[in-house]
């Protein structure tokens, strides 16, 4: 698939409920490589490199994440990240609402706590 077409797919259906694009019911964890970090509104996401499988994630609003300290430079390609999150409803569920991301690399947490997002840094 087209990067670009990849894109629209994933505008188009951020428009939608989370509830209606992704299982809340199951919960899937990925370990991979940060390849791109889109912070844009209305959901930033990321791609991921997963062995040979990209993998979109997609993140709370922009609102949000510019309230909890995130940004821009927040994340960058490179980085080494595990992630747990409900998967998407198509097949391949190649993308997830992320839940929890970790980079162990300097204790970068994000996760959901009830409906808002939080950011901390834990200690290793």
């Amino acid at each position: 698939m087209y990067p670009g077409v990849l894109s629209l797919i994933l505008a188009l259906a951020m428009h939608h409920s989370i509830a209606g694009v992704y299982d809340s019911g199951q919960e899937v964890t990925i370990e991979g490589v940060v390849a791109e970090y889109h912070f844009v509104n209305p959901h930033p996401f990321i791609v991921v490199n997963v062995n040979s499988e990209r993998w979109t994630l997609e993140l709370d609003n922009l609102s949000e994440l510019v309230e909890v300290g995130m940004t821009k430079d927040t994340l960058k390609a490179g980085d080494r990240v595990v992630v747990r999150g409900s998967p998407a409803r198509s097949k391949p569920p190649l993308a997830l609402y992320v839940r929890k991301l970790d980079r162990a690399a300097d204790g970068f947490r994000y996760e959901q706590v009830g409906r808002s997002p939080r950011v901390q840094f834990l200690s290793k």
